[in-house]
């Protein structure tokens, strides 16, 4: 990935991933928000892609504003029903239930 993020940006979304909660997800909207960048949460994701390489980061607690897990993940369901996140059906976490509340 070209260097078009600041590593402080990178490690300033990380820090608010790391702090979700066991059983808990929270939404990129909703990390954005915590960073004071509420429109940028696709730049939560993109983040988030790359979070691999800079640490060991709890990347599979983070859906979208529906709940949707990531199409392309399939690991993301079996790690959050380990922690015994809810779902609402395949693809789509109970969002009422398991939403981090900070």
């Amino acid at each position: 990935m070209k260097k078009i993020l600041s590593e402080d940006l990178i490690y300033e979304i990380l820090s608010v991933v790391e702090e979700i909660p066991e059983g808990c997800v929270a939404t990129y909207g909703q990390i954005a928000r915590l960073i004071g960048r509420e429109k940028n949460s696709r730049l939560v994701g993109k983040v988030l892609g790359v979070a691999q390489d800079y640490g060991d980061y709890p990347c599979h607690r983070v859906v979208n504003h529906a709940g949707r897990l990531v199409p392309t993940w399939s690991e993301q369901r079996i790690l959050l029903e380990s922690e015994g996140v809810q779902m609402k059906d395949d693809m789509h976490v109970d969002l009422k239930k398991c939403q981090w509340k900070m």
